[in-house]
C-alpha cells in the first residue's frame, strides 16, 4: 500500500485528506493518492463534514476534537488537517494498524 504523506511543522502533524461526504457511515477508507481517504455521513453543510472529519480523526489518533483543526480545503473534497498532540511517527504508526486491519 502506498504511503499517506505527513508533514510535521511547529509541533503539530499535517494530514492530507481526501472526504467523501454523505456516506453510509464514518470510516477510514484507505490512501488515495497520498492522502488518507475518509468516508463521512455528514453533508459538506455548514462546516458540518469538517466538524465530523475532525471528531472521527480525533478517536482514530486519540486526541480530543479540539485539538484538530481543518486548516486547507474547507469547502473542498481535499483536505489538510492540523493535529496537535502526535508524532508524525505516532500517525504513521496507528494509520498504518487501522488500514491493515480494515
Amino acid at each position: 500500500m502506498a504511503e499517506v504523506e505527513l508533514h510535521e511543522k511547529d509541533g503539530c502533524v499535517l494530514l492530507p485528506v481526501r472526504a467523501q461526504p454523505r456516506s453510509s457511515r464514518s470510516r477510514l477508507c484507505g490512501e488515495y493518492s497520498g492522502s488518507l481517504k475518509i468516508a463521512l455521513r455528514a453533508a459538506p453543510v455548514d462546516d458540518a463534514a469538517n466538524r465530523e472529519c475532525c471528531v472521527l480523526l480525533g478517536k482514530v489518533f486519540g486526541v480530543a476534537a479540539s485539538r484538530l483543526s481543518v486548516i486547507a480545503g474547507r469547502s473542498s473534497r481535499n483536505k489538510i488537517v492540523r493535529i496537535e498532540g502526535v508524532s508524525a511517527e505516532d500517525v504513521a504508526r496507528i494509520l498504518e494498524e487501522e488500514l491493515s486491519g480494515s
